[in-house]
């Protein structure tokens, strides 16, 4: 494993989904390593200002607010940089109630991408790829040799044509990649609004409003839950390595089911709140998650450094905060 963090300093990095969740902290990583420049796009859809705010005013910062689809658009960001971060995505919900939109933005913007990457030579892309891929695994712990014949998502098969896309353009074009699969992401400037919050952010509703929160199913369906700043931390390091045409597992390796995840959620906040059990109507068939990390921490150097507890305690404080301030 030969780590170059001087890849980082005096190169111009893309990020698209640059204004989003995960995107926003990868930013603030980056800018750790001198970068010349990071050029972010974004469409605000699921992205924010608000995400931004600790760096949107940073010189070294360049935040286009557009669309992936925008072809033009990628052609003229593409051209002036080193590196790129495929970030921008739908979520799984969203694939699912419309998939020719899901088409567009998971499959023909990432050809789109790959094309331009060989067009301008582009030194390294890394991708953000998903577990969903697996579908339900074959083993438990999950490695990245299982096969991904298992997905019945329109957004894993999505995700899973990311990566074979840019494995093909690494063997017929030696355009350098990483593609990560992360696990469930949570922390900090998850989405709070709208139809596809995660599980967590409903949880902190329901103790805000003081109502029973709902557990889907009956609470043994199973995550592997890594925060924010870890996934941030992995993207950093994929880039800096040497190694190149791999996939790599982004997760805790800690299986934590959603009766003991909304337990943790009431005892950091303080709340004797009972949980309503009711029918399952999720999209996603995965009833189990469990990452194998060696090989990113054997390929990569990387380890999640943020646990389950401490990351609910980060995500509350945020929530609450957010929400006071909103209603005043």
């Amino acid at each position: 494993m030969n780590l170059d963090k001087n890849r980082i300093s005096g190169s111009v990095i893309l990020v698209t989904g640059g204004a989003g969740f995960i995107g926003s902290y990868l930013a603030e990583e980056l800018l750790k390593h001198s970068p010349a420049k990071i050029v972010i796009i974004d469409n605000l859809i699921r992205g924010s200002l608000e995400n931004m705010k600790g760096f949107i005013q940073n010189p070294l910062v360049e935040f286009i607010e557009g669309d992936i689809n925008d072809e033009i658009l990628l052609e003229k960001c593409i051209s002036g940089s080193d590196y790129i971060f495929h970030m921008a995505a739908l979520r799984i919900n969203a694939c699912a109630a419309n998939p020719s939109e899901g088409f567009d933005v998971m499959v023909k913007s990432t050809f789109k991408i790959a094309e331009l990457s060989r067009k301008y030579k582009i030194k390294k892309l890394i991708y953000s790829s998903s577990a969903s891929v697996y579908g339900y695994a074959q083993n438990f712990p999950t490695p990245e040799s299982d096969n991904p014949y298992d997905n019945q998502t329109f957004y894993g098969a999505a995700k899973l044509f990311g990566e074979q896309l840019f494995r093909s353009y690494k063997h017929m074009f030696g355009l350098d990649y990483i593609a990560l699969r992360y696990f469930n992401v949570y922390g900090p400037r998850m989405d709070t609004d709208g139809k596809y919050t995660e599980v967590m952010i409903k949880w902190l509703d329901s103790i805000r409003d003081d109502i029973p929160p709902l557990v889907y199913g009956d609470g043994s369906t199973t995550m592997d839950f890594v925060y924010v700043k870890d996934v941030a931390a992995a993207n950093v390091a994929a880039l800096i390595s040497d190694v190149s045409d791999e996939s790599f597992n982004i997760g805790n390796s800690i299986e934590t089911s959603l009766k003991d995840l909304l337990d943790l959620v009431l005892k950091i906040n303080h709340s004797s709140l009972k949980p309503v059990f009711i029918e399952s109507n999720t999209v996603n068939p995965v009833s189990r998650r469990l990452s194998d990390n060696s090989k990113a921490k054997k390929l990569l150097g990387f380890s999640p450094k943020v646990n389950l507890e401490e990351g609910i305690k980060k995500l509350s404080e945020w929530y609450f905060k957010k929400t006071k301030t909103l209603s005043q």
